[in-house]
């Protein structure tokens, strides 16, 4: 989860959690515009990775061109639930409020967040890097598989 319109690290960031995600065999969820959304699944589609959008519009063709899957929901915000209770854990990167919402049904559904540069606040792990998130994921999984 992330900004539609974020820094330059941030999208770096974006990129290198895709292809991490990718590369360590996880399918990327996301919300399948652009910004943190594009980029991550850019970044999962260079390494083989597969993505699946959950859009706030009514059209397939919203989703960026990175999605192999595109679901829209006619929902806009609202939406936000179905990425996180579609997720076993979630990255959010920079970010606003639509972030801090996921965030919120990120606790609400007990799902874990890992944090890059968001919103600082209690429930997110902040973590310095995409690496850093990417061993803190395949800890998780091994503990819980």
């Amino acid at each position: 989860i992330g900004g539609n319109t974020p820094d330059a690290q941030s999208l770096k960031n974006a990129e290198r959690m895709g292809e991490l995600i990718a590369r360590n065999g996880y399918i990327l969820v996301n919300g399948g515009m652009k910004g943190v959304m594009e980029a991550s699944a850019r970044g999962a589609k260079n390494a083989g990775g597969f993505v699946i959008a959950i859009t706030p519009g009514k059209s397939r063709d919203e989703g960026n061109l990175f999605s192999d899957v595109v679901i829209p929901t006619g929902l806009g915000y609202m939406r936000n639930p179905l990425v996180v209770l579609n997720a076993d854990i979630v990255v959010a990167i920079d970010g606003s409020y639509g972030t801090l919402s996921e965030i919120a049904y990120c606790k609400i559904y007990n799902r874990t967040v890992f944090g890059l540069n968001t919103w600082p606040i209690e429930g997110v792990v902040p973590l310095a890097t995409p690496e850093a998130v990417m061993e803190k994921i395949n800890e998780y999984f091994k503990i819980n598989s």
